[in-house]
């Protein structure tokens, strides 16, 4: 399993667990928001990964969307929620193109 896939499990199920409403408010809040930033820089690292192998990047960049705005509480909830669901979907799907960088684009 490549480094891409695991990250997208990993941040997939960190946004599920933001998306337990008073538990998920409770971490950010209590956090002081950097818990946003954390889950950014993971999205960032998850997508260039990604990327770089050719799988889909739409969870992580709706992950850095969420990160951006999960600071507004109903479409927080919501934000987190959708990401985790792409994200573990988009994880247990298997790469169209194989990661020999050889292969031509």
């Amino acid at each position: 399993m490549s480094s891409s896939r695991i990250l997208k499990w990993l941040t997939g199920s960190f946004e599920l667990i933001l998306a337990i409403p008073l538990l998920g408010a409770a971490i950010v809040i209590g956090s002081w928001y950097s818990v946003l930033g954390l889950m950014f820089v993971l999205h960032l690292v998850t997508l260039i990964l990604s990327s770089k192998n050719r799988e889909p990047i739409y969870g992580s960049v709706l992950g850095i969307v969420t990160s951006l705005l999960a600071w507004i509480p109903i479409v927080g909830w919501v934000l987190h929620l959708i990401t985790a669901i792409l994200l573990m979907v988009s994880a247990s799907q298997k790469s169209q193109h194989p990661s020999n960088p050889t292969y031509p684009v």
